[in-house]
């Protein structure tokens, strides 16, 4: 009897600061999250494994929420712990906390959030706390299925990965990222690279994207999930030719895009991303396959509601095909707009 899992995944988690002021609870310091999550929490709660960019940190209160903006080019994150409890409650199972902010709090802001993932139970990788952790992998087992889940930045901005502990932080070294595929392959039937590459806002992975990517899908890598251009990127499945004349199939989203988020510059593209849904497949002979593909476009959505701005992350077609009084004329016109760009940008056969 075969085993089977499925896998949803979504690219940058961001928070700016009018985003965490709309989830404050009038009258208190609290903070809430859900209602921004909650159109697309059956999706992600659905699936066995569900993965996502952690584009802020848990840095504590005594940091600003945001530091800077998009225009200044570097602005720097934080958010209130109440994010993490969140995502977890719509289903997130794991987070990649590498990226170019990760070091937005500094080390203790790093340490700092990983300690506030592990109390909400939730898995992370790409950021260390030692070189103990930095040496272990991750390894999920679901359904009788190990999936081992590596994840890379290509920098972290100009705050400065401390010399003493080079181990902090995952960067996008290929050599070393092809070691840790060839160390980790072994002990997994499925394996995800998660890397933070690419250019801000364009529409295509790069030349330099594209063969690290199949560097990577050649050295034994089973998916490769993008982030960091802020707008999506195609969904490809390239077919793989294994040693033994076996072609095996793989899939790379060179970029999710931002799964929430508030515009960023004059970039409408921005605002949306993608849900990757993957089912998995292993048989009697230990053998694993991607057998399904699909992807779920997604709008972080600006909205008017009980006399004050609100943020929600609506999946674009059902907010397409039925009423919604959130959704002005204007909005949905739009929303028409950026649906048809996802499906040329991601590719129309997945969707």
């Amino acid at each position: 009897m075969k085993q089977k899992v499925t896998i949803a995944a979504v690219g940058d988690i961001l928070m700016w600061r009018e985003q965490i002021a709309t989830a404050h609870i009038h009258g208190t310091n609290q903070y809430s999250f859900a209602d921004m999550f909650a159109p697309v929490a059956p999706i992600l709660q659905g699936a066995d494994l569900t993965i996502g960019n952690l584009e802020t940190t848990f840095s504590g209160s005594t940091q600003p929420y945001q530091i800077g903006s998009a225009r200044e080019g570097y602005p720097r994150f934080n958010c209130p712990d109440a994010l993490a409890a969140d995502l977890k409650k719509v289903g997130f199972d794991v987070l990649t906390t590498v990226n170019n902010h990760c070091l937005d709090g500094g080390t203790n802001g790093l340490f700092r959030t990983l300690d506030i993932l592990d109390q909400h139970q939730i898995d992370h990788t790409g950021t260390y706390r030692n070189q103990q952790d930095a040496s272990t992998y991750l390894i999920k087992e679901v359904n009788g299925i190990r999936i081992g889940i590596l994840a890379y930045t290509y920098g972290t901005n100009k705050q400065q990965i401390p010399p003493n502990s080079p181990w902090v932080v995952n960067l996008l070294i290929q050599e070393k990222i092809l070691q840790d595929i060839s160390l980790l392959r072994p002990l997994v039937d499925l394996l995800i690279v998660c890397l933070h590459f690419g250019l801000e806002f364009r529409y295509i992975p790069t030349k330099r994207q594209r063969l690290l990517a199949q560097s990577i899908l050649d050295q034994g890598a089973d998916v490769i999930l993008g982030a960091h251009p802020h707008v999506l990127q195609p969904v490809v499945t390239p077919k793989i030719k294994t040693p033994d004349g076996q072609i095996r199939r793989t899939v790379v989203a060179y970029s999710l895009g931002n799964f929430t988020s508030e515009r960023m510059l004059n970039f409408e593209t921005s605002l949306c991303g993608a849900i990757l849904r993957l089912t998995v497949e292993k048989d009697e002979q230990e053998q694993t396959e991607i057998t399904h593909i699909s992807v779920v476009p997604t709008y972080s959505h600006r909205f008017f509601s009980g006399g004050r701005v609100r943020y929600r992350v609506i999946p674009m077609r059902p907010a397409l095909l039925s009423p919604d009084k959130f959704l002005t004329l204007n909005q949905r016109k739009k929303l028409r707009l950026l649906f048809g760009h996802s499906r040329r940008t991601i590719g129309p056969r997945f969707i």
